[in-house]
């Protein structure tokens, strides 16, 4: 009967603990975005972006994008994906401005969206999967009016090349 009791109080912390993991926003880390590693491709006539994602490894995904328009980079950005007490905390530094982070709001199977409501744009960066080889990008953010204006960007899953 002693055991019983002891293995009762046991899965209770055990399941407090979990609760406490989930409160914090964080209890698969970045499991659920897994899907966004490897290489995703964007063409708008002519010019192409290719987004570049490493698999999750010890709490972070690093990832790099490039834009190439007429044979000549005209934008590139590295990011990076970690897990924090807070959540996940996307940070972007994209050609020729400062470095952001953007924290969580909502992370599922299906996609993940952070927020920074201090950046001036975009305040919203949102992944979702669109098919199993398509995702749409999104950033939002105020505009002129102050309405919010958004911009998606479709991308399609690619191999990654090494030459």
């Amino acid at each position: 009967m002693r055991v019983t009791y002891q293995l009762a109080a046991l899965a209770l912390a055990c399941a407090s603990a979990s609760t406490g993991t989930a409160a914090q926003g964080t209890p698969h880390g970045l499991e659920p975005v897994r899907w966004l590693a490897g290489c995703w491709q964007m063409q708008r006539g002519t010019r192409t972006t290719v987004e570049m994602w490493m698999a999750p490894a010890g709490g972070l995904m690093l990832g790099a994008s490039r834009t190439v328009a007429d044979g000549k980079v005209v934008e590139f950005e590295r990011m990076q994906l970690a897990e924090r007490d807070s959540g996940l905390v996307y940070t972007a530094l994209p050609s020729g401005q400062a470095e952001a982070s953007f924290t969580s709001v909502a992370v599922g199977d299906g996609g993940f969206t952070v927020e920074n409501l201090k950046h001036d744009f975009p305040q919203r960066i949102t992944y979702r999967q669109a098919g199993t080889d398509s995702l749409v990008a999104r950033i939002e953010g105020p505009g002129r009016n102050g309405e919010t204006q958004g911009v998606d960007f479709p991308m399609r899953r690619i191999a990654c090349e090494v030459r």
